[in-house]
């Protein structure tokens, strides 16, 4: 069963928040996370290292223990200290790190104050009001707990779109090579890039002698096959993931992979359109009575219905059949748009590579420019730069920029937005900088109003360019804060301040909605992959995924510019 980096990731991540629980030492726990962090930024597979006996100790944070207890998982896909843990602590107190809130150290607290093991006894304990007596919980902070536990979050039972992807491409290309196979698609949410996929769907056209039904019950990631038939087969892989199969003819393919790629109501709405033209359209063609005519691909089913073709990203009954037939849809940005990255992290903070490497992953990527954007000193975790260190790396960019060809490095930083809307460095530093981020890395818990008017006072600031990941959100881990979006983008607009579209996997903030409103306010929108590691750049595509989903065209977005079009408008 091959290993990816996620699932490399994944323990590691488990191991560092039950030896949290325990109390254990802080830089043991800050070893498991790290390495987490560095195994999920790799460039390659750590299963493909281990087998071309590269030395995992060369990797930042690795040394010859976790090297060890990486090649152990590879092998044997799961690590003894997670079991003993798991069994030590119990496996049911581990469930309550998925409540919003509820960090390692809080679920500590619950389990040593009031013996709470599982989500039924945080459920008693917060109705009987026992909660917001602990120290650092509070009223406010019991009456989230059994709201999150009182719900069925949109996110939950699905999995991050980057999680999911190595199974995915990795399926796919195994099923490419079996005989007799002529097509492969990943449909479903995965073909639409939702931030999130419950499941996959493949389809398949092959010659009718294919073992393909064969080759995809036997794929080495199957731990259990749910169903096997002729056309149609369902596995579940060891990461949990349901993956179902389906094979068509070449005719009905297209008629397929546009019933399976949804959504179901971009589909409902086809088939009115088709059923007011006397049309049946189904997963296997269009109809005329009993007539099949179209199915083979999916442009024939859009102008068996007077449409051009819809991008799947669009497919979401959001405005885009009423604007295919007026010839308006746009014409959607794509990963050769971008110029450049405008949100990176080095090694002067918590980043893992130098700038120059940071520099050379760019260059590789054809980039025309990098924004250098360490952390500001209010984030001391971070290693935060003051104005010494600042100075310092500005001039070390200047030097490096006089060497480098091919690339040219912006001097940046990402500046913490304080409580009350200044920012965290003064502008007699600000004002040298190419470009200011700005992020509310504290303070989540304000009331909406006071955190909109905390982050336009900011942006009140001459030199603030970019407000980075706008809502704050962590998939699956933190909501957004209370603030006003909408109000956001207005003044962001009068203002001449970009909103950034976050890539990072966990965050993609802001939302695909939002991003459609940003379009139609007219606000500019920065793609940028908030990278802290170089391989990190390549999160890119998952950015591009949701601008596409948010209607936007390369005109929209601020880095698809050149250089001096850039600095340009970042003079505000």
């Amino acid at each position: 069963m091959p290993v990816h980096n996620v699932d490399i990731a994944r323990i590691f991540e488990q191991i560092g928040d039950l030896l949290e629980i325990e109390d254990a030492n802080p830089f043991r726990v800050r070893a498991y996370r790290n390495a987490a962090r560095t195994v999920s930024s790799m460039g390659r597979e750590a299963a493909d290292l281990i087998a071309e006996n590269e030395d995992l100790t060369s990797l930042a944070g690795i040394g010859k223990d976790l090297a060890g207890k990486i090649k152990t998982i590879v092998e044997t896909g799961t690590l003894p200290l997670l079991e003993e843990l798991e069994k030590g602590i119990g496996g049911e107190l581990t469930t309550l790190l998925d409540v919003e809130g509820l960090g390692p150290k809080r679920v500590a607290i619950l389990h040593k104050e009031l013996g709470i093991n599982d989500r039924k006894g945080l459920i008693k304990a917060a109705e009987a009001g026992k909660v917001r007596e602990l120290s650092g919980f509070g009223r406010k902070t019991e009456q989230k707990i059994l709201e999150d536990l009182g719900r069925v979050k949109e996110g939950r039972g699905r999995i991050l779109l980057a999680e999911a992807e190595p199974s995915a491409e990795s399926y796919r290309d195994y099923l490419k090579k079996v005989e007799g196979v002529k097509e492969v698609t990943v449909a479903g949410s995965y073909r639409r890039r939702r931030e999130t996929v419950g499941d996959l769907d493949i389809l398949v056209s092959c010659t009718k002698n294919s073992p393909v039904m064969e080759k995809f019950a036997a794929y080495e990631e199957v731990a259990r096959i749910i169903s096997k038939g002729d056309t149609r087969s369902t596995v579940v892989l060891h990461s949990g993931l349901h993956v179902d199969l389906r094979v068509l003819p070449e005719a009905s393919y297209g008629a397929a992979l546009h019933y399976f790629t949804g959504s179901k109501a971009h589909n409902i709405a086809v088939r009115k359109i088709g059923v007011s033209g006397g049309l049946k359209i189904n997963e296997y063609g269009v109809y005329k009575g009993k007539k099949k005519v179209a199915g083979a691909t999916e442009r024939e089913v859009y102008a068996k219905v007077d449409l051009p073709y819809i991008e799947p990203e669009l497919r979401e009954d959001r405005g885009e059949i009423e604007a295919a037939r007026n010839n308006a849809l746009p014409e959607l940005i794509t990963l050769a748009d971008i110029k450049g990255d405008l949100h990176s992290h080095t090694n002067a903070t918590d980043g893992k590579n130098t700038i120059e490497e940071m520099a050379q992953a760019a260059k590789e990527l054809d980039y025309e420019y990098l924004a250098v954007t360490d952390h500001s000193r209010r984030v001391t975790v971070a290693n935060g730069l003051d104005e010494g260190r600042l100075r310092e790396q500005m001039g070390k960019i200047d030097a490096l920029n006089e060497k480098l060809s091919g690339i040219s490095l912006l001097k940046g930083i990402e500046v913490d937005i304080l409580s009350d809307g200044k920012l965290d460095l003064p502008d007699s530093v600000l004002r040298d900088l190419d470009i200011v981020v700005c992020s509310v890395h504290s303070k989540f818990n304000l009331a909406g109003d006071e955190q909109t008017e905390r982050i336009i006072r900011a942006m009140d600031n001459k030199y603030f360019n970019i407000l980075a990941h706008p809502s704050g959100r962590m998939l699956g881990k933190r909501q957004p804060y209370e603030v006003d979006m909408e109000r956001l983008m207005r003044a962001a607009k009068e203002r001449g301040v970009f909103l950034e579209l976050n890539s990072q996997p966990e965050r993609m903030d802001l939302t695909d909605i939002q991003l459609k409103s940003a379009k139609e306010i007219g606000v500019g929108v920065v793609i940028s992959t908030d990278a802290h590691w170089g391989t990190n750049l390549n999160y890119m595509r998952f950015g591009i995924g949701q601008a596409r989903r948010g209607w936007l065209a390369a005109d929209d977005v601020v880095n698809t510019r050149s250089l001096a079009e850039l600095r340009r408008l970042l003079k505000r």
